[in-house]
């Protein structure tokens, strides 16, 4: 075989090594996840900005819909 094949064969092979230990995304980092989300709608909720946001989505939606 030639010396070019043998490199290719050996690089995809790795490759296909690496893909197998990717798992996705583990219990602690979408524990993570939740917990920022709780944090930033907790945020919302204390300052009161729900009511703002809701309003300034409402106007949003009618501008671009016309009425």
């Amino acid at each position: 075989m030639s010396k070019l094949y043998v490199k290719w064969q050996t690089r995809v092979i790795e490759r296909m090594k690496g893909a197998q230990k990717d798992e996705g995304a583990g219990f602690v980092e979408y524990a993570g996840l939740l917990v920022l989300i709780a944090a930033i709608v907790a945020a919302v909720m204390g300052l009161g900005l729900d009511e703002t946001i809701s309003t300034a989505i409402d106007e949003a939606v009618t501008a671009i819909t016309g009425g």
